[in-house]
């Protein structure tokens, strides 16, 4: 069940491409990140919460902010993320979560420690909330490696070797023509990413059909696999839209 030392970062080139970031699609680079940053809360597990199984693949959950943070400009819990103080973000990392040959995921695998502030430091311009950090490494990291730094080291090179669609464009041909559907996006996703397959990408939308977020199925490896039938995400068909902001 744990990665014994052989989490090998080299390994894990998920979909690198010659091309560099444009500025308009990178998340982090304009990421200005505060010189102090709080502590997270510790969290634990409920009883009955925790479940250990194998690792047999792995989902890199993306976060669309822009839509997150909508309404949430003002609130304290959310500032570092969605004031703009260290700048705009446009999809962020979620997290990197181990999956099972089922629905039944392992979690919250042993106790965690508290993240030092160097390591909160180090990828809060690729997850923008300290406590979203602290939960992800005690919920899903503990249950695929021994220590955060590996757990985070592998979230961010799988992260950083994304290139991201135009969604700026994107939502506003969707607005324009109405023709921006999950099937859509997803063919946007693969045409950016050499290696990466439409049946790769799962996409998350609320009620109201506004992208939240896109999750991306991966192996044992942390290649690209086709989504498991149990994972759950917006049909094809479903119209799809992009908040770009205020």
């Amino acid at each position: 069940m744990w990665f014994r030392g052989a989490l090998a970062l080299p390994a894990l080139a998920l979909l690198a491409t010659s091309a560099p970031h444009q500025p308009v699609l990178a998340q982090a680079w304009q990421c200005r990140a505060p010189a102090s940053l709080p502590r997270p809360a510790p969290e634990y597990a409920s009883p009955g919460e925790v479940r250990r199984a194998p690792v047999d693949g792995h989902t890199l959950a993306l976060s669309w902010s822009r839509e997150h943070c909508r309404g949430r400009e003002n609130s304290p819990a959310d500032a570092l993320q969605c004031s703009k103080a260290m700048g705009e973000f446009g999809f962020v990392l979620h997290g990197l979560w181990p999956e099972a040959k089922g629905p039944d995921y392992p979690q919250w695998c042993r106790r965690a420690a508290l993240l030092s502030r160097k390591l909160v430091a180090q990828n809060i311009c690729m997850t923008p909330s300290v406590q979203l950090l602290q939960h992800e490494w005690a919920k899903h990291g503990t249950c695929m490696a021994r220590k955060p730094e590996t757990y985070f080291g592998a979230a961010r090179l799988l992260f950083d070797s994304l290139e991201f669609p135009d969604m700026e464009r994107l939502s506003r041909q969707g607005e324009k023509e109405g023709t921006l559907t999950v099937a859509r996006l997803k063919e946007e996703f693969a045409l950016n990413n050499a290696g990466l397959g439409e049946k790769a990408i799962k996409v998350k939308a609320n009620r109201r059909g506004w992208l939240e977020e896109v999750h991306l199925c991966l192996d044992r490896k942390f290649k690209p696999r086709a989504c498991p039938a149990f994972a759950r995400g917006a049909p094809d068909s479903v119209q799809l839209k992009i908040w770009r902001g205020n």
